[in-house]
């Protein structure tokens, strides 16, 4: 008799969260960039990390991993930071659409991932994409296609802080870690888009709070990326606690439902 809830042999054990992100996977991205205020960004970063250009940017993608998986929505929502000498960005929201986009990525990096919608929608050269949450839409991005553009490849680090809160609700019970992931992104079928980019209202994913100024680039694009991860230090729980609101609910903030 096979158990398949008991232990498996070293030979049956894979990383599938490793193995997907080193493969080529091809997904339907729009992404924006804009200057925003540099106090905000300045508010966001837990130490050590510090503010670099004062710059935001969200992506709105639907993903096919090839495998007979349907198509799933992956969202990312940060701004430009540094460690060190090393620049790079720094995730506030990442909404994903099933539990396995979610689950891998925080427990494997430590990225800020829910569980949300995240949709683009086109018809013709009309686009629209929005991220939607909990009944709140906290981005909506409408516009059209335009010019075809040349998208050159880029060599990326993001920021996460791997962290695992304490069972008696103190703290965490390990001492959470910076995690570098290194990402190589190549894009083809690039389009400009003219169109406008607004950020809703939400009291559990607050992102109307980075507010949107001049826009650097307005893109679309079917992007690959590959990407590997490593801990480059610990962090002091004090530095990271008063944070840790942003990746978990606090639903509080909804009230109390009248009886």
């Amino acid at each position: 008799m096979t158990v398949r809830y008991g232990a498996r042999p070293p030979e049956a054990q894979r990383n599938r969260e490793v193995e997907a992100t080193a493969a080529k996977i091809w997904s339907t991205a729009v992404t924006v960039v804009w200057e925003t205020d540099p106090d905000v960004i300045r508010a966001v970063l837990p130490p050590p990390l510090e503010p670099s250009e004062p710059l935001a940017r969200i992506r709105f993608a639907t993903v096919d991993m090839g495998t007979g998986i349907p198509v799933f929505g992956a969202g990312w929502f940060g701004v430009r930071a540094r460690h060190g000498s090393v620049e790079g960005e720094y995730a506030l929201f990442m909404p994903m659409t099933t539990e396995q986009a979610t689950i891998g990525g925080r427990e494997t990096y430590g990225e800020p991932k829910k569980i949300g919608g995240v949709s683009i929608e086109r018809d013709g050269d009309a686009l629209r994409a929005t991220f939607a949450r909990m009944g709140f839409t906290m981005a909506e991005l409408t516009g059209t296609l335009g010019e075809p553009v040349d998208i050159a490849p880029k060599d990326k680090v993001d920021f996460y802080f791997k962290c695992s809160p304490s069972p008696d609700g103190k703290g965490f019970d390990t001492e959470p870690a910076l995690v570098y992931v290194r990402r190589h992104e190549e894009a083809r079928d690039g389009r400009t888009i003219d169109g406008t980019l607004t950020l809703g209202e939400s009291p559990l994913d607050p992102v109307a709070d980075i507010p949107v100024g001049a826009i650097r680039s307005f893109e679309f694009a079917r992007v690959a990326t590959t990407q590997t991860g490593e801990v480059v230090e610990r962090v002091p729980a004090e530095d990271l606690l008063p944070y840790v609101h942003q990746r978990y609910d606090d639903l509080s903030v909804l009230g109390k439902k009248d009886s």
